[in-house]
């Protein structure tokens, strides 16, 4: 029980920092912010947004797999000898979502934080259950399931938000037209600022229940915890703190791919980005979809790169994301389902201590691994070059005539 709690906090704290770029790179592109306040407000806004609301806590995972019922009571099968069979199940996932999560770090890959923990979850209980533990799409009544909660908002979310930054964008650029930049871009820092804070704010609510949840899903299922309706306020504070720390902390490698990777950003498309992957991740929020914040902010970036007269797109990097986005769920499940077999092979305490320890171990080597190539707040707003060295040559926007 306590290496799922220990788990599922070290998978939000990874959360955290590798969804910081989604709030805060712009204003940090464009100097709106300097590094270590954007992450600073944004740790404190995540922190307090996490406080928010814990309407969807106890039933996140019932988007993907049935390990729960409609109450979010574990099913009474995977109760057995302590829980321990929903244990391992839920460790496996998380273990898939983090190796997940460190990995796309490594490369400065924005991904989706949800979709690496639904993927883990998913491969750990096909592993353990089979293919009828997961929930693919729900009774048909609504959308629902992998496919309508998951997928579909996955393809959708990104475009959505691109068009409502490109449109943004363009009339933000046709207004301002005859005043002088150093008016616009002074007023529209102070803009990013405000629409920076409100994706932090939304973020923290959304994303720090998927961890609450889970560790409240786990102290049932282990006997520690009994109220369908609350969650302990211990596993509030607890996942607050790990979100808000790791935001804080800055995933610097993101940022620096989403700031300076996809196109070069100025004040106002900062603030058509950020006001419209707020605009879309709280009306997906108020759906019940469970939309990824990345897939948003990435989208809102390109959008606005779109959508600005002579501004380019390097669409080699934004191909290198979808990329990653397209293999964030098998990647992950594949992960998960490895765990939950190394772990139900040495069965018990141990199974659970090996995979705790190969976890350690790859978390480990990948951030040894990071420490040749150090991102952090001094270089992360540098001229943008490929990975190799060479620079990337830059599309002009097709939108941008």
């Amino acid at each position: 029980m306590a290496l799922v709690v220990i788990t599922a906090l070290a998978f939000d704290f990874t959360n955290g920092f590798h969804d910081t770029a989604n709030a805060m790179a712009t204003s940090i592109a464009t100097k709106a912010l300097r590094p270590k306040t954007a992450v600073a407000l944004s740790g404190v806004l995540n922190l307090v947004g996490a406080f928010l609301s814990v309407e969807v806590a106890l039933t996140v995972t019932n988007a993907v797999v049935k390990i729960q019922d409609k109450s979010g009571a574990p099913k009474a099968e995977l109760l057995a000898d302590g829980g321990s069979g929903l244990l391992l199940i839920i460790l496996a996932g998380l273990v898939g979502g983090i190796v997940w999560n460190l990995l796309t770090w490594l490369f400065g890959l924005p991904s989706s934080s949800s979709h690496a923990l639904f993927g883990g979850l998913i491969g750990a209980t096909l592993a353990g259950l089979g293919v009828a533990g997961v929930n693919w799409n729900g009774d048909g009544s609504k959308l629902d399931g992998v496919v309508g909660k998951v997928l579909l908002p996955a393809v959708i979310s990104p475009v959505i938000a691109g068009l409502v930054a490109v449109a943004g964008t363009w009339v933000i650029f046709k207004i301002t037209a005859g005043v002088a930049a150093r008016f616009t871009e002074k007023g529209f820092r102070w803009g990013q600022i405000g629409s920076a804070s409100l994706v932090s704010l939304a973020h923290g609510t959304n994303d720090a229940q998927k961890t609450m949840g889970v560790i409240t899903l786990a102290l049932i299922a282990s006997g520690h915890w009994d109220d369908l309706e609350n969650i302990p306020l211990w596993v509030k504070v607890s996942a607050a703190l790990a979100i808000a720390l790791g935001t804080y902390l800055g995933g610097w490698r993101i940022i620096r791919t989403l700031g300076k990777g996809i196109t070069d950003i100025t004040p106002p498309q900062g603030t058509a980005a950020q006001s419209g992957a707020a605009a879309v991740i709280l009306a997906s929020s108020h759906l019940g979809f469970a939309l990824s914040t990345t897939h948003v902010a990435t989208g809102s970036v390109i959008g606005s790169g779109l959508g600005r007269p002579g501004a380019t797109v390097r669409w080699a990097v934004a191909g290198r994301m979808v990329l990653a986005w397209m293999i964030t769920l098998p990647s992950a499940g594949l992960v998960g389902a490895a765990m939950w077999y190394v772990g139900d092979a040495v069965g018990g305490m141990a199974g659970a201590l090996v995979v705790f320890a190969l976890l350690v171990a790859a978390s480990g080597a990948m951030y040894l691994r990071s420490r040749s190539g150090r991102v952090d707040h001094d270089n992360v707003n540098d001229d943008w070059d490929a990975p190799a060295g060479q620079p990337v040559t830059p599309i002009p926007a097709t939108a941008a005539n």
